[in-house]
């Protein structure tokens, strides 16, 4: 299997235009501790308890912009709207039949409004994609084993989508029965 741990950092980005793979300028700080303040970019996703303890940052000082990641058991609903200013929010997949970040994901986009990049991170593989995207991710980092132009097919794994999520909220029922109703006014006014 291809593996990305020699090249720099991609990521699978969906845009208007569809999903493209693109470099990764942002750098995800998993052991915060061990690693030394001349080794961190300018852009940097920290774990929720290290950015429950920032607080004030400014980056006019050379400081990065920052972005954070939530792990599938983090509390995060009482600070969630100091969250939506943030550029990116990463929630991390710890293992590939954990489904709680698809929760985080869809409450953030939904209840909480979050419009930033909203990035699936760890476990993540191909069979995710297309689900994750429903639940609002917009960028996937695919696991660093994985083959990453494998894993954009993913996304393209369905063309019928039954059920209303966050990429396309009316069901399949509801645009079936307004097809429906614009055919019966169309044959009456004949």
């Amino acid at each position: 299997m291809p593996s990305r741990e020699c090249e720099m950092n991609t990521i699978i980005r969906v845009m208007p235009g569809g999903a493209q793979i693109v470099a990764d300028h942002w750098q995800v700080l998993r052991d915060i501790d061990a690693i030394p303040l001349s080794a961190i970019g300018s852009h940097v996703i920290v774990p929720l308890p290290v950015w429950r303890q920032l607080k004030e940052y400014d980056s006019s000082k050379g400081t990065p912009t920052i972005g954070v990641w939530i792990a599938s058991d983090d509390e995060y609903e009482d600070i969630a709207d100091g969250l939506t200013s943030l550029p990116l929010i990463a929630v991390d997949f710890p293992a590939f039949r954990d489904g709680r970040g698809y929760s985080v994901a869809y409450l953030l986009r939904t209840r909480f409004g979050y419009r930033g990049e909203l990035r699936a991170i760890g476990d993540v593989l191909r069979d995710q994609l297309f689900y994750m995207h429903r639940c609002g991710f917009d960028s996937f980092d695919v696991r660093a084993d994985k083959d990453i132009q494998e894993a954009l097919l993913g996304l393209t794994a369905y063309t019928i989508r039954y059920q209303g999520s966050v990429d396309d909220p009316v069901p399949l029922f509801r645009k079936r029965a307004e097809v429906s109703s614009d055919i019966v006014d169309d044959q009456w006014e004949l």
